[in-house]
């Protein structure tokens, strides 16, 4: 694995842990009251396009962060409806 794709895990990382807090918060505390609906949708679309793309790419961090993120987005989107 080369020094660029390793930087890519990295920064797949930290990005993808920065969700974990929220969805952390909503299971606790089973509110999404503050959460937006319509950004959740978009971002998950756009993690879709993304995991395409690293798939096109054979990019192992491009797909890993954003399938991890998207399962992260679509368990916000879930309680989001769930707790309306």
């Amino acid at each position: 694995m080369d020094t660029i794709e390793i930087l890519g895990l990295v920064a797949a990382s930290l990005t993808t842990s920065a969700f974990v807090p929220q969805v952390y918060k909503a299971l606790k505390h089973k509110s999404t009251a503050d959460v937006s609906l319509t950004m959740y949708i978009v971002l998950l679309a756009g993690l879709m396009l993304w995991v395409i793309y690293g798939v096109y790419h054979n990019s192992l961090s491009i797909i890993l962060a954003n399938v991890i993120t998207g399962i992260l987005a679509l368990t916000m989107l879930i309680l989001k409806l769930k707790h309306r």
